[in-house]
């Protein structure tokens, strides 16, 4: 599940694992790990930078693996290509550069990456959806991160698929189909 925040990915979540779990299979969520990135003293959301960067996507790297030691599915709230997007909405958003190659590395971290998810969902962002409680009320840095992880998920994971307001149930349906293909129940 990638995509800006408030845009319903932990909704999605939530939704999904008990009906994995109807099914049978072991399930393991991979959480995003930004609260922990800022209690560090990493820059997040507009304040992302080359560090944070490479700390996010290291972390969710070795979370999923870990994951993966004991679980059938494994639902990840912001795959490693999503650390990205956020990056490349802070460098818009402060109208700042990386040092050289640096951005690439990142790129190419999350680009081997990307080839472990079985399925990848972006959400879009509807701005007549409020922000939550508890997140940043930056609505301008919300849609400009929006914009980025869906250029980054192009171009990384060219098959993911849109979820919308309103098509939790469709894209439910779809990931229980994949894991039922899968897993032969």
């Amino acid at each position: 599940m990638a995509g800006t925040h408030s845009t319903g990915k932990s909704t999605f979540v939530a939704a999904l694992r008990p009906r994995l779990e109807d099914i049978g299979l072991r399930v393991a969520i991979v959480h995003d790990s930004a609260a922990d990135a800022q209690e560090l003293g990493f820059g997040i959301l507009a304040d992302h930078g080359f560090d944070s960067t490479a700390w996010l996507i290291g972390n969710a790297i070795r979370a999923e693996a870990v994951a993966s030691l004991h679980a059938d599915a494994i639902i990840v709230d912001r795959p490693v290509p999503d650390a990205l997007g956020y990056l490349l909405a802070a460098l818009r958003h402060q109208r700042r550069d990386l040092g050289p190659g640096e951005y690439g590395r990142l790129e190419a971290v999350c680009r081997a990456w990307v080839g472990e998810y079985d399925l990848v969902f972006v959400t879009e962002l509807d701005e007549g959806v409020p922000i939550g409680p508890g997140r940043p009320d930056d609505a301008a840095f919300r849609s400009a991160a929006a914009l980025a992880i869906a250029d980054v998920m192009r171009e990384l994971a060219p098959g993911a698929l849109p979820l919308r307001v309103g098509g939790v149930e469709g894209a439910i349906g779809t990931c229980i189909d994949m894991a039922r293909a899968r897993s032969g129940t």
